[in-house]
């Protein structure tokens, strides 16, 4: 193992045990306590990497401000955050959508159509692109109750299986874009580690096309 003196973020949530059993098999050093410790920062038994478990939303400032020199995240929060990174892997786990959906006949009764978001910038971004003007309005919780209980027509968000939507009566209208987990980079860092950071891309590139580890 030539890796050394590495720093990850890895994100907490949804898609923790996937990255983690995808670390596994690439043969990269993951503490064996990482899923039951309590501990925020934990180190690999040789000490080769640290690993930070962090929000999601909060990878992508870590790996930019270089507290971490790679980061393990989702393609939505890295748009939405629009951080100076170097993007290396798609890692192909996590799949989902960034959606518009809403009622099956949204009312119009609003001066400006108001879609609600925990994607504000993806939302303003998508609907200029399209020349419409909206009003988005920030939610960082259930987005789904805006549509029901009058706060806006819309909403922008994550759609993996589309239940919690049906379950609520909501369709999706239109695809944004396609999300997967990406891994990520600090520029100084992939200048300064680029041989620690070029094993470790390589170990899980190997995985990901089938060949195991070597």
């Amino acid at each position: 193992m030539t890796i050394q003196a590495l720093t990850v973020a890895l994100s907490k949530g949804r898609i923790m045990d996937q990255t983690l059993a995808l670390l596994r098999q690439a043969g990269l050093p993951v503490p064996d306590d990482l899923e039951s410790s309590r501990k925020l920062i934990l180190q690999s038994a040789g000490g080769e990497i640290s690993f930070i478990l962090a929000k999601p939303v909060d990878v992508p400032t870590y790996v930019e401000y270089g507290v971490a020199d790679i980061g393990i995240v989702g393609k939505d929060v890295l748009a939405e955050a629009d951080r100076d990174l170097y993007e290396l892997l798609d890692l192909g786990i996590g799949r989902c959508k960034v959606s518009v959906a809403g009622l099956p006949e949204p009312p119009s009764s609003f001066a400006m159509p108001r879609v609600a978001s925990k994607y504000p910038k993806i939302a303003t971004d998508y609907f200029r692109q399209k020349g419409q003007q909206v009003e988005v309005i920030f939610l960082n919780g259930s987005v789904e109750l805006a549509p029901l209980i009058g706060l806006a027509e819309r909403i922008v968000d994550v759609v993996e299986t589309g239940r919690t939507l049906q379950e609520n009566g909501l369709v999706v209208h239109e695809d944004i874009m396609d999300v997967s987990t990406r891994l990520v980079a600090n520029r100084m860092s992939f200048r300064l580690k680029s041989t620690a950071i070029d094993e470790f891309v390589a170990r899980l590139r190997r995985v990901l096309a089938g060949e195991g580890v070597q």
